[in-house]
């Protein structure tokens, strides 16, 4: 072998070396355990979040009921509706925004943007002072949940993105529990208003102060997975993504459609469930544990459907929790008792938990890295238009046809939706 050939070969193998130095520091800092300190801190922001909207699960219809006078059902959910909407644009937003701006930013001013809704809400003279609060909260809402989420998936990498979105939204959701539960019961104790959404406060200035100074963007841990999966085969524009997302990719469109689904009929809970409750004659005691019942449920178990979803993988998961969660609302419908409704509310929890974690790491596993976080944007989006759908579902058919009658039919459309999973959907999750 010549001097020059010899030369060469050492120039490869050294090239080649530190290529594979270059991949295994790109990938050293993936995972909860490399990032468990910020990763907890997030859960943590993520906890005061759902504690945010939490206030408004149990007393807001009865709110609106005795100190504004609504009857209708379909003006009384106009503050979902709301809520619905906004939030779904800014999830959009957040996803574009995270990518071009990074996260963090976006995070502190979904928190800034919440600053008046606690205020609002306990000095509203009218009922549209309670609609402008939704619309701060809708807001400030995607932006915080949706960063929270996209940071969550940046730190944990592809291992383990089940269990990061189980945890994630075990903070979410069981804080939103434990705020539904408090309101409900300080409301009992000193009324509706101001003192139950004085925890608003609370949690506002925990989570901004936390956002702040203690929380670190990770859009550094973006380039160096996109450095691991290489580029995609092919440029993503925003039209495209859109496109993928809601109708041309099968496995990321079925998991739209169930999110959307999944989060009209949690604007049924949030804004029927109520007023099913107290027409059953129970006072407003009863019906805080029981608004905190079916997201306490779901957040707990997240715990253990996320991280089962990164062993058996996401569809049959999705699929059955669909099921299950119309069982849970049917069981709420038919039977007007407080052992009824709590069996209702703890099926209807389990199977949201099977789904909601499930479906943001299906979106993970599909989307490449580049344009991950601008996919689950789209996600969200429709995802929280639910709330909107659910809202103006719920509301036209109770007011037509009584409060059992609207649930029925988003037991029906829920269930569609397993179906739909299931015919359509294929495995997302390459263990």
């Amino acid at each position: 072998m010549s001097v020059h050939a010899l030369k060469a070969d050492m120039d490869s193998d050294g090239e080649m070396m530190d290529a594979h130095r270059m991949k295994n520091a790109a990938t050293q800092d993936f995972g909860l355990r490399a990032n468990l300190p910020q990763f907890l801190l997030l859960v943590l922001v993520n906890a005061f979040v759902g504690g945010m909207v939490g206030i408004e699960r149990s007393i807001l219809p009865e709110l609106a009921q005795q100190e504004f006078g609504l009857a209708e059902r379909t003006a009384i959910l106009s503050f979902i509706a709301v809520f619905g909407v906004t939030k779904a644009a800014a999830n959009y937003l957040a996803g574009r925004l995270g990518d071009r701006w990074g996260r963090k930013p976006v995070l502190v001013a979904g928190w800034l943007i919440a600053a008046p809704v606690p205020f609002l809400l306990m000095w509203a003279p009218s009922w549209n002072w309670v609609i402008v609060a939704n619309i701060f909260l809708g807001v400030s809402q995607g932006l915080t949940w949706s960063t929270a989420v996209i940071m969550k998936i940046d730190l944990a990498g592809p291992r383990n993105r089940g269990l990061a979105m189980g945890l994630n939204e075990f903070a979410g959701y069981f804080a939103v529990a434990i705020a539904a539960w408090s309101t409900g019961y300080i409301a009992a104790r000193y009324g509706l208003r101001p003192e139950p959404f004085y925890l608003g406060v609370i949690f506002l200035a925990f989570g901004l102060v936390l956002s702040v100074f203690l929380v670190k963007e990770t859009t550094i841990h973006v380039a160096r997975e996109v450095a691991t999966a290489g580029a995609p085969t092919d440029a993503r524009s925003n039209a495209e993504i859109f496109r993928l997302s809601t109708w041309k990719d099968k496995d990321l469109s079925s998991a739209t459609q169930a999110g959307f689904v999944n989060n009209l009929n949690d604007g049924l809970a949030w804004g029927l469930f109520p007023l099913i409750f107290a027409a059953a004659g129970l006072g407003l005691d009863a019906i805080g544990v029981l608004a905190g019942l079916y997201p306490a449920v779901w957040g707990l178990s997240q715990l253990v459907t996320g991280a089962q979803s990164d062993r058996w993988g996401r569809k049959w998961l999705i699929a059955s929790g669909m099921w299950l969660q119309a069982v849970g609302i049917v069981a709420i419908a038919l039977w007007w008792t407080y052992t009824g409704f709590a069996i209702g509310a703890v099926l209807l929890g389990f199977g949201t938990a099977m789904v909601y974690p499930t479906l943001i790491a299906s979106i993970g596993d599909v989307a490449h890295p580049s344009w991950r976080a601008s996919a689950i944007g789209v996600y969200r989006l429709w995802r929280d238009l639910g709330y909107a759908a659910g809202a103006v579902i719920a509301g036209v058919v109770a007011d037509l046809f009584g409060l059992s009658a609207a649930a029925l039919v988003i037991a029906g459309l829920t269930f569609l939706s397993g179906v739909v999973v299931a015919i359509r959907m294929t495995e997302t999750h390459r263990r």
